[in-house]
This record gives structure tokens, sequence and C-alpha cells, in this order.
């Protein structure tokens, strides 16, 4: 065997000199101190995009198992990129935190509460740690990596990625904003403001030029992230519910569109284009119709579920009462009209477009159907049960 194969897989050996690096690190460092923890893995990602930064030349190993050319180096290097960007905030969030330990001396929630006042260290820490979980969030503009990471990723995960990670990272920093700095509520909420506005125009914006799907809906998810910091901005009871109830729409109506995504995306070698979906309601048409269901939902067309978790996140926010909070919630109103419009070039792509080569109809698994079974149901259902926001709203509190 010719080991000098494995000088073609640079970047897959260089990820994986890192990897068992910081494993070794991980563990001989347990249970100590380790600040250089997160630069070091920071440095050596950015040592990996600088070896791999050129693009390759096609080539091929262990006899044409393994095959490389430039295009597939630019996507791995933007990829890790993305990765590099991902590892900056787990160090902006931390160095916050540090500020934040350094004015109160402790990390206790209630002790940090009634210490922490407006000064240009607890400030900084607001910032900083604002800043990591609005990586998380994908929130302007802290959206970069979002979009190549959104298309370059399986369907799957970048599902996941949509809505569980995104809704977690919400409710952490509904929490900490509204128990640890609720004495700095006049700072964190004009810098929410611009943050808002910011992540629903901008993604808008960018969504309309949009003709690959998981780059569309990654636009989308910064858009929707907008609208669930409505709910964190209102910093009262009504806003916590109604964050929980968003995200629970936004969960079945999100993985409704990225499963399909996914089960077209399998019957269609593996492309994701918009053009692919002209037609589709002729050869699939219950495919069609939840897709545009869900779309409908996202877009906050009544009577889906997501017009009514739309009208939970604007009443939360002007239950405030200020001039400023009626501006935000209109300026995110108009957004919704703009949503609206490019929601509707996929349902235009599906049932008005005409395609000579539609994709054939085909058939999903069980498993798949049920999934799609209970993202519609949600759809469908969530916004005309009432009793579902009514339990939310008595049960949940921080």
């Amino acid at each position: 065997m010719n080991y000098g194969q494995f000088l073609t897989m640079m970047p897959e050996v260089t990820l994986m000199t890192i990897l068992v690096i910081t494993f070794i690190c991980d563990f001989i460092s347990a249970g100590k101190e380790r600040r250089w923890f997160n630069p070091v893995v920071c440095l050596l990602m950015l040592a990996h995009l600088a070896i791999n930064i050129m693009p390759s030349v096609s080539l091929e190993a262990f006899g044409g198992m393994y095959q490389t050319n430039s295009s597939i180096s630019v996507i791995k290097s933007i990829l890790a990129l993305g990765a590099f960007i991902v590892l900056i905030p787990s160090g902006v969030m931390l160095y916050g935190i540090s500020f934040l330990y350094g004015a109160t001396g402790t990390l206790y929630f209630n002790d940090m509460q009634t210490l922490l006042h407006a000064t240009p260290l607890t400030i900084m820490g607001l910032v900083f740690f604002f800043s990591g979980l609005g990586f998380k969030i994908s929130l302007v503009p802290f959206h970069f990596w979002t979009a190549d990471s959104y298309q370059g990723a399986p369907t799957t995960v970048t599902g996941y990625l949509s809505v569980v990670s995104k809704g977690a990272a919400s409710f952490a920093l509904l929490t900490i904003l509204m128990k640890v700095f609720s004495n700095m509520i006049e700072q964190w909420q004009y810098m929410l403001y611009i943050v808002i506005v910011l992540s629903i125009t901008i993604a808008n914006l960018f969504a309309i030029r949009q003709t690959e799907l998981k780059r569309f809906m990654a636009f989308s998810s910064i858009s929707q992230a907008g609208y669930i910091m409505l709910a964190v901005v209102a910093n009262n009871s009504l806003g916590i519910a109604a964050l929980s109830y968003y995200v629970l729409i936004y969960v079945v109506a999100n993985m409704a569109v990225f499963t399909i995504i996914g089960i077209i995306e399998e019957h269609n070698n593996g492309t994701t284009e918009m053009e692919s979906y002209n037609g589709l309601y002729s050869t699939n048409p219950k495919l069609s119709l939840i897709m545009t269901l869900a779309l409908f939902s996202l877009g906050g067309i009544p009577p889906f579920a997501g017009m009514f978790s739309k009208f939970f996140v604007f009443m939360s926010a002007v239950e405030q009462g200020n001039t400023l909070s009626y501006a935000i919630v209109f300026i995110a109103l108009i957004n919704t009209v703009v949503s609206l419009y490019y929601y509707l070039l996929i349902v235009k792509a599906m049932y008005i477009n005409k395609n000579d080569n539609a994709l054939p109809t085909f058939k999903s698994d069980v498993n798949t159907k049920v999934a799609l079974t209970i993202c519609t149901a949600g759809i469908l259902l969530l916004g005309v049960c009432s009793f579902v926001f009514e339990y939310i709203m008595a049960n949940v509190t921080l």
C-alpha cells in the first residue's frame, strides 16, 4: 500500500490531526484551569484553513475511492471557515463572562442580578456575551456562517440547526437577559431593537435573491430569529409564553419544509435548486400541499399556526407601550409582507411554473410520512386550538 496517497487527502489529514490534538489536550487538562483551550483550537483551525486554502487539482487515491478537485477544495475551505467562525464565540462569550465575574465576583444568577449595574465593564460583558449567543441564533451581524453551513451540511442536520439549536439558544438568551441583566434593561433593549431590525430586514432582502433552497431557508431562519427576539425584548410574562409558542410553531413548519427538501434532494440527484420544484404539483400533489402549508405558516398567513405565533410576539412587544416598540413592530409587519413574496416564489414554482421534465411521482417511506403528518397537524391545529397557548402561558415562567 502506498501511504503517500494520504497526502492527497490533506484537508482530511489536517482536520483529523486537529481532532487528535484537541482530544489529547482535553484529556490531559481535565480538571485544570483551561483558558488557553479555546484559543488553541481556534489557532489550529486557522492553520487548517491556511494549509488548505489553495484549490486542489483533480486527484484520486485508493483506487478511485477518494477523489478531489478545485470545486471540492473550495467547498471544504468554506465549511472550515464556518467551523472556525462558530468556534470564535465558545472565546467571545467566555470573555464576556469573565468581565461579569470581574464586576460582581460571582457567577450565580441570583447574586449577579442584584450586583450588576450599567458600568463600562458590565456593558462590555453584556455585548460579548450577547455576541456569543448571537452567533448561535444567527442574528445579524453574526449570521455570516449560516447560509454556507446550511448549504454544505446534510439536509437533516440543516433542519436540526435551523430549529432545535436556535430554539435552545433563544431560551438561554431570554433567561439570562431577564434574570441576570434585569438592572441593565435599557442597554440590552436598545441593542436588541437594532439587531431585530437588521436581522429581519437584511435576511429578507437576501432571501429574495436565492435560488438554492437550503440557502433560501438559511436567510429565512435568520429572519425568523429576528421575530423570536421580539418576544425577548418584550421582557414580560407574555413574551416568555410567546417565545415558547413561536418556537413550537417554528419547529413543525420548518421541519416540514426541510423534510420535503430532503425528499426532493434524494430523488433529484442531490440538487436543491428552486427550479427543481417547477411543476411539482402535477406529479407529487401531497408533498406540494404540505410544503405550501408550511411556507404559509412561516409567512404568517391565516389561519395557519404561524399567523398566531407572530401575533403573540407582536402583542408582547407592544405591551411596553413606548413609541420605539410600536415602530419596531411596524417594521416587522412590513417585513412580513416581504417574506410572503419570497415564500410564494416556491409555491409559484410548484403550482404555476411549467416543467416538461418535472420530477416523477414517488412515494415516501413510513417514517417520513409520520414526520410530515405530525408537522402538518401542528401547522393546522396549534393555531386554532387556543388551549395550547393558554397551557404555555399558564406554565412557562422564569
